[in-house]
Formats: structure tokens, C-alpha cells, sequence
């Protein structure tokens, strides 16, 4: 037996360990306040949540645990850091407090920023950063000296294709910290947000250039650039837009993404097609209107409206499954595939590849944007990446030619055969070829009975490449959800052996 000399049954724990508990308790007290009562009070006041009231939201009640909240000289050294479940899934997050000396990166935020992404990696889950923050900030009296440590930005980087990465970008943010945005699957930003390589007083000590936050990175030039995809009125419509957007991927990709039950996962007809997409391939419609008559409940999350709009691309269900659907816009540039809608597609499906998440492509397009303003943006270059992309997905590929697919264009959207798709269609009528029948005749110098009989054989395309099996069948518009369902079910059953991450070792930004 042990000595117990000294202890009595009246002896109470509690007493020994009080002062070290109240110690603790004062000290995570202190943290938790931020950077005071008043600049937090100030921020409620105006209507924006602090960073600790962001993770709230964003996570399920009750979910957050917090990791370093002891770190650094100042309260959690500007960046409050943990694991969460956001519909019942672990995620972690990290959340710049602007209270806390702007949100700066200290010694020890850095290697909170580490640790969250390592975990992320470790654990397989995804990572959520939401950036107002003014990057790494001047040494501090007390702080360790400059060492050989690991950046966030290289673990940031090891997650890409592994786990999903997303970034809510919601005030200023710039620098070190805002280079976690064009790493991640998904960027969003807030109406009144900027981000940027460095800030006004910066480029206006370096360059003489006197700018605002809004003019350097706002919202406009956010999205013109690509940088962001998305962007919310404000904090609780962003973060909301992150659980929805998560709840399309699985956590990682060593797993599938998850089935979501409902009244609308059967077949059924889709008549409002035949009225939605006019048989003459010149008249414009909205393909977002289709997309939403094929999907489950006509429910959609479109990724980055507001950028390379002659594509449009979104995430849905289909018969209880998530899909990533990429769909030509016949509204923009008559479907044209230009620089920007090239690259937006080429990411978007770079993403749905590594999760496991069926593509499918709506095809109505003249092919890539010819022209010299578009060569010289690029287009061969971006036109290649898009190709690249979908040829190398190995997810299940679907693939719906509506009306017209032209040249490269028709490539780029998956309806070569021979490109792994587990199924292909084309409505009647739809028109085929390297170009359109007067661009063939403008180059071949046609007569006008030679241009008549290449009127005919552009009209008689869908017709003629399904007698070679260019196509797996020509369907009526109408049966447009039940052919594209029947393709997803079988092609789902490759889903025979556990899921791993593909041989693509990065996602491009």
C-alpha cells in the first residue's frame, strides 16, 4: 500500500488544485475577449461578427474545440484555431481576429495556421480559413528569435486534392494571409472585403500610387481576376454558403461524396426542356434554366457566376447524388469558350475529379472564341488546360450534346468519344463539325450548292454520328434527367473498391 500519512477522508482535492484551475480559467478568460470588450462591442455595433461569432455560425452548436488559445503575446496571437462539425463532419478552421492587432500573423499564429492544416491532412477533413487580417506583423518585444520553422502556406498547399479548402474572405485581408485564397477549391468574399498583395499605405509607399481597398481588391477586381469565386452580402450569407458548398464533397478524398435523401430523386420527365432550348441553334436561352429542370428540387450552387460567364458551372444533386455540372451559356457569347471560361471550368472540374463528384457537361457551344484579342489572352493555352482537365478526370463523366458542339469546343466538353465517359448523348438535330456550315463555306470558298449541301450534312450530324456510335444514343429533350439518371447509376457502381486521392498531385490555382 501506499503512504498516505497526511491524507484524510475531509481532505478535498479541489484545494491543492483551485489556484492552478482559477489561473487557467483567468488566463483563457482573458484570450477569449479578443481584443477588448470595446472593440468587440464596436463591431456588434455595426452590424459584423467578430472572428470567435463567425466560427459559431459557421460550425454546428456546441462543436468548436480550440487548439492554442494560450499562444502568443497577445490574445490567441490574432487567430483563433480548432476543430468543429459542420452537419455532423469534423472540419478545421482558422479565423483572423481583427480585434487583435489587425488580425496580424505573429510566431505563434503561424504555427496555429500549421498545426490546423496538418490536422487537416492527418485527419483527412476539410480546412476553413476565414481571412481580416493584415498579414505578418513587425517583430514584438518577447517574441522568439527568427528560426528555421515550417510556413502554413507549404501544409496549405499539401492539402490541395486531398482534403477540401476553402476561404472566406471577410475584410481587408492581405499578404501572407490572403495566399491561402487562390490555394483553396473555393474563395468567397464579403460585399464590403478586399484582398490584396499588400495594402493602399504600401502601394503607396512603393509606387506613389494612391488607391483604396476597394479599388485594389474589392469585389470587382476580386472576381474580375478570377481570385474569387464567390461573393456574399455579408458575414452570415458567406459562411452559410460554406456549409452548403461542403455538404456537396465528401471530407476528403479518400471517401465519396454524400447521398442526400429526398422527394425529388426519381426519374420523371422534363417536358419544360423542349420549350427552355429553342431547336434554332441561332436563338440565345438560359442553360441555368435547364440545369434547374434536370436536377433534384431545382436546386443548384453555382461557383463563380460572375467570372468567365459563357460557362456556367454548379454543383447539384441528381437522383440523390452530388454532381458538378458544366454547361456551355448560349446567353454569352453565344456559348463561345473564351480565356476565362476555359480556366473557371478547367478548376471547377480539377475539384469534382479529386472528391470523387460525377461531372456532367451540357454541351451547346461554337467552340473556343476565336479572334485576336482572344489569342492574345491566351486561348489555346487555357482552351488545352480545359481539355487537359476533363481528359484526365477519372470520376464518372456524362456528357449531353443539347443543340451544337463546334471543334475544340465540343473536345474541351467531353463529347469526343473515347474520354471515359460512362455515358454520351445528343438531342436530334444537333449540329456537329470542326465549324459551323457558313464558316465551312467562307473557307472553302463554296458555291452556293456546295454551301446547300453543307447545310444539310451540319443538320444531318447527330444523326450520322450515331449511326457510328459517336454517341451512346440520341434522346428526346424530355428524357433528359432519366438518361442522364441511368447513366450516373451504372456509372456508379465502379464505386467497388475504397476511394484514394488521384494521381494529380496539385490542383492548379
Amino acid at each position: 500500500m501506499g503512504d498516505t500519512a497526511g491524507v484524510t477522508d475531509a481532505d478535498d482535492p479541489l484545494d491543492d488544485w483551485a489556484p492552478l484551475l482559477d489561473d487557467l480559467a483567468r488566463r483563457k478568460g482573458s484570450a477569449r475577449e479578443m481584443g477588448g470588450t470595446d472593440k468587440v462591442a464596436k463591431r456588434r455595433a455595426a452590424g459584423r461578427l467578430d472572428a470567435r461569432a463567425r466560427i459559431d455560425h459557421l460550425l454546428d452548436e456546441g462543436s468548436f474545440t480550440e487548439i492554442g488559445t494560450l499562444v502568443g503575446q497577445v490574445p490567441a496571437d490574432g487567430v483563433v484555431a480548432g476543430s468543429g462539425t459542420i452537419d455532423g463532419r469534423p472540419v478545421m478552421v482558422g479565423a483572423e481576429d481583427f480585434t487583435t492587432m489587425g488580425g496580424s500573423i505573429g510566431p505563434g499564429s503561424t504555427a496555429k495556421r500549421y498545426r490546423i492544416a496538418e490536422l487537416a491532412e492527418l485527419d483527412r477533413v476539410p480546412l476553413v480559413m476565414l481571412l481580416e487580417g493584415a498579414g505578418h506583423r513587425p517583430p514584438m518585444p518577447g517574441d522568439p528569435a527568427p528560426a528555421r520553422t515550417p510556413t502554413d502556406l507549404i501544409q496549405q498547399a499539401r492539402l490541395s486534392g486531398r482534403v477540401p479548402v476553402v476561404t472566406g474572405i471577410m475584410g481587408a485581408s492581405a499578404g501572407h494571409g490572403a495566399l491561402i485564397a487562390p490555394l483553396s477549391d473555393l474563395s468567397l468574399m464579403t460585399a464590403d472585403a478586399a484582398v490584396f498583395t499588400a495594402g493602399p499605405p504600401v502601394v503607396k509607399a512603393s509606387l506613389g500610387e494612391d488607391v483604396t481597398k476597394e479599388e485594389l481588391g474589392g469585389p470587382e477586381v476580386a472576381v474580375a481576376s478570377g481570385l474569387v469565386h464567390n461573393v456574399a452580402p455579408d458575414d452570415a450569407a458567406l459562411l452559410d454558403d460554406i456549409r452548403t458548398y461542403l455538404a456537396y464533397f465528401p471530407s476528403s478524398a479518400w471517401s465519396h461524396p454524400p447521398r442526400r435523401e429526398g422527394d425529388d430523386v426519381g426519374p420523371r420527365s422534363v417536358p419544360k426542356v423542349l420549350d427552355l432550348v429553342p431547336k434554332d441553334n441561332r436563338r440565345a436561352y438560359d442553360v441555368r434554366e435547364v440545369v434547374a429542370a434536370l436536377v433534384d428540387d431545382g436546386e443548384s450552387f453555382e461557383v463563380q457566376a460572375g467570372f468567365g460567364r459563357s460557362i456556367v458551372c454548379a454543383l447539384a444533386h441528381l437522383g440523390g447524388e452530388p454532381v458538378a455540372v458544366v454547361a456551355n451559356q448560349p446567353m454569352v457569347l453565344a456559348g463561345s469558350i473564351d480565356v476565362d471560361a476555359a480556366d473557371k471550368a478547367a478548376h471547377f472540374v480539377q475539384v469534382a475529379d479529386s472528391f470523387h463528384v460525377p461531372l456532367v457537361f451540357l454541351s451547346d457551344n461554337p467552340g473556343m472564341l476565336a479572334g485576336t484579342a482572344s489569342e492574345r489572352a491566351g486561348i489555346l493555352r487555357a482552351g488545352a488546360r480545359m481539355f487537359a482537365a476533363q481528359a484526365q478526370a477519372r470520376t464518372v463523366k456524362l456528357h449531353v450534346t443539347l443543340r451544337k458542339a463546334f471543334g475544340f469546343g465540343s473536345v474541351a466538353m467531353s463529347m469526343v468519344s473515347f474520354s471515359g465517359q460512362s455515358a454520351t448523348y445528343a438531342f436530334p438535330g444537333a449540329i456537329l463539325g470542326a465549324m459551323g456550315s457558313a464558316g465551312a463555306g467562307e473557307a472553302l470558298g463554296a458555291d452556293e450548292d456546295e454551301a446547300a449541301a453543307l447545310r444539310k450534312a451540319e443538320m444531318d450530324a447527330a444523326y450520322r454520328s450515331a449511326s457510328g456510335l459517336g454517341f451512346d444514343e440520341l434522346i428526346d429533350p424530355r428524357d433528359l434527367r432519366n438518361a442522364l439518371l441511368s447513366g450516373l447509376q451504372r456509372g456508379l457502381s465502379r464505386r467497388q473498391a475504397a476511394p484514394e486521392p488521384t494521381a494529380r498531385t496539385t490542383i492548379s490555382p
